[in-house]
């Protein structure tokens, strides 16, 4: 799972098996060590009917509706965005890149542009 924080907007981007592991315990997250500090962001499944956002003791939980998260697993849905309060909030699937890149993308979603961008090379 990614976290971008740009402006007033978190964006979290899932892998395939982070869609899994979130299915099947309805919880996921990654921490970030600050020295002595950490900061955790998480994502959570709930009934509710809107994505919904909380931070507290250094954690950012991000709470995704149950329907979403089966329609993302299930579909050709890239994502889901909303607003909570004033902060945009976006959640998709992280998709492999289209150039080259040294990072583990084995575990990413097939990019939806790849064949068009292969065609032009």
């Amino acid at each position: 799972m990614k976290l971008r924080i740009r402006s007033n907007s978190l964006r979290y981007r899932l892998t395939k098996s982070d869609v899994l592991q979130l299915a099947e315990q309805g919880y996921l997250e990654e921490k970030v060590e600050f020295g002595d500090q950490t900061l955790i962001y998480a994502l959570k499944t709930t009934e509710d009917a809107v994505l919904a956002a909380a931070f507290r003791n250094n954690t950012i939980v991000l709470s995704l509706p149950l329907n979403m998260l089966t329609e993302l697993q299930n579909t050709d849905k890239i994502g889901f965005e909303g607003i909570y309060g004033s902060l945009h909030l976006l959640i998709e699937k992280d998709f492999t890149c289209l150039d080259n890149v040294a990072e583990d993308q084995s575990d990413n979603y097939p990019n939806p542009l790849a064949e068009k961008f292969y065609e032009k090379e």
